[in-house]
């Protein structure tokens, strides 16, 4: 009986462990990678966002998504240069599931060049390198898109 006990607490122990494990298999993720300073990229971007984000929530599914931006795409970004700042502020506000990530080895080569501060918007993250980042979120299992 004693041993049964033991298999028994083992076994939930087990359970318990492969359980957040179960629940992010299922999970869907997805990488947005921009690069260019391209208004129709970025906007291709916050659509392509915008409509992988609905279809899941139709299906009752759950989606994390990562935009990623570096180089001259790092400018979607940048409150004083974006070219979508209205439209990017107001998708960061309405879509909780999509985060933003701007590499910082872009923004200190852009400081560096132009010799003052690159302001980031407040709702982005400042990851150490962009493409970095993109390769550690696909070892997580996050699936890369180039729009």
């Amino acid at each position: 009986m004693k041993n049964t006990g033991q298999i028994l607490a083992a076994a939930i122990a087990f359970v318990l462990l492969a359980l957040p494990s179960i629940a992010t298999a299922a999970e869907h993720k997805l990488v947005l990678q921009i690069s260019d300073n391209d208004p129709q990229k970025m906007n291709t971007v916050m659509n392509v966002a915008a409509n992988v984000s609905r279809l899941y929530s139709e299906r009752g599914e759950m989606v994390d998504i990562k935009v990623v931006a570096f180089n001259a795409g790092l400018h979607m970004l940048r409150p004083d240069t974006s070219p979508v700042a209205k439209r990017i502020s107001n998708f960061a506000a309405s879509m909780p599931n999509v985060a933003f990530q701007a590499c910082n080895n872009t923004r200190q080569a852009m400081a560096k060049k132009s010799g003052k501060d690159v302001p980031i918007f407040e709702f982005a993250e400042v990851v150490p390198a962009g493409v970095v980042s993109i390769i550690e979120l696909d070892e997580q299992g996050y699936t890369v898109v180039r729009p």
